[in-house]
């Protein structure tokens, strides 16, 4: 199946997850990270999801799944294991037009989440369409080892100097040469391997007086 890539603005949304082991307890911390208000449905949970529980961090209703139980749900996972709960609250979501992800039962599901790698803002996520998991797993780890902390940095870095640019309205085609010259010059390779003279000078050469990482208020202990 060929899926239409998208990311989802979900803080503060209500994501219910149905099921209380170790892939809903992986599913909860993915959506707490991304903002989301998580209520998990389940009699049992794991030790993970009860330590998520007892912190408040997730909403727990401590039984069976029953009809009803999607009202107000912006998404819905499922990760039981059982069969006839799958279909009922598969059902539940279509009739109420809820995007649902049956763990079991890809083919009542309407989205997949992709195996991923976040480094800050920036996000990797590999995808193979539910044929090979294995694959996408061995993909990130690849994309692990490629992409460090410092493209969390690089990025926070080319963000605050876009807006800065943007601010002083020196044009779009400007600010894209300007961003281009720090991508190319190797920002990432310097914010890993140098120092933070080397990119405060790196900076003013492509930007101009005004750009350093105190005047970005990037601090020294941000830098890998």
């Amino acid at each position: 199946m060929k899926y239409y890539p998208i990311n989802i603005e979900i803080r503060g949304r209500l994501v219910t997850v149905v099921g209380g082991g170790a892939v809903a307890e992986r599913k909860c911390r993915t959506l707490l990270e991304a903002g989301a208000k998580v209520r998990v449905i389940a009699p049992h949970l794991s030790r993970g999801l009860s330590g998520l529980v007892k912190r408040g961090a997730v909403e727990h209703l401590a039984r069976e799944y029953r009809p009803g139980d999607l009202a107000g749900s912006f998404l819905v996972f499922v990760a039981t294991g059982n069969r006839r709960v799958s279909v009922a609250v598969a059902d539940e979501a279509a009739e109420w037009r809820i995007p649902a992800n049956i763990a079991d039962m890809p083919e009542r599901s309407n989205f997949t989440t992709p195996s991923s790698v976040a480094r800050g803002d920036l996000l990797l996520t590999v995808s193979t369409g539910g044929k090979c998991p294995a694959l996408a797993k061995e993909i990130r780890g690849e994309l692990e080892e490629r992409y460090g902390e410092e493209y969390a940095v690089a990025l926070q870095i080319l963000g605050a100097v876009r807006d800065r640019l943007l601010a002083m309205k020196i044009g779009c085609h400007a600010t894209k040469e300007i961003l281009d010259s720090l991508i190319s010059c190797g920002l990432p390779f310097l914010l890993r391997n140098g120092s933070a003279d080397e990119v405060d000078r790196l900076l003013r050469e492509a930007a101009g007086p005004g750009f350093s990482l105190g005047d970005l208020g990037v601090e020294n202990r941000d830098i890998p």
